[in-house]
């Protein structure tokens, strides 16, 4: 197991693939890194040399954040809205959606479980 920015990369898939495991890293990201350190795409983790292990390190390291930089990062950006109290902090505050979601019959991923209210006695 090669081991990138802190993360295992899976030996057995393939380069592309094995660097989107790192957060930050997409598929157009991963390509960018590879062709950048000269290795070939198809190339399986396993395959790799101790020497384009290195260069893929390096090009990480130099031209883009990734892990805890960049999630420490994204959190400051989120406390900034919230601070500030424009609308996507306060419904950052509120734990709901904030891109123009609807909320009155999904949503869950952001509200959680449902909270059951009962009805009125009569």
């Amino acid at each position: 197991m090669a081991r990138i920015a802190g993360i295992d990369i899976p030996s057995n898939k393939r380069g592309v693939i094995a660097l989107t495991y790192i957060y930050g890293i997409g598929r157009s990201r991963a390509a960018q890194i590879l062709s950048e350190a000269g290795v070939s795409e198809d190339k399986k983790v396993q395959d790799w040399s101790d020497d384009e292990i290195s260069g893929i390190r390096n090009a990480i390291a130099t031209g883009f954040k990734v892990e805890g930089e960049l999630r420490s990062e994204v959190q400051s950006h989120i406390k900034r809205l919230m601070d500030i109290g424009c609308y996507r902090g306060i419904r950052h505050r509120n734990g709901l959606p904030l891109r123009g979601q609807r909320t009155k019959n999904n949503s869950r991923t952001r509200k959680g479980r449902r909270k059951t209210v009962a009805n009125k006695k009569k």
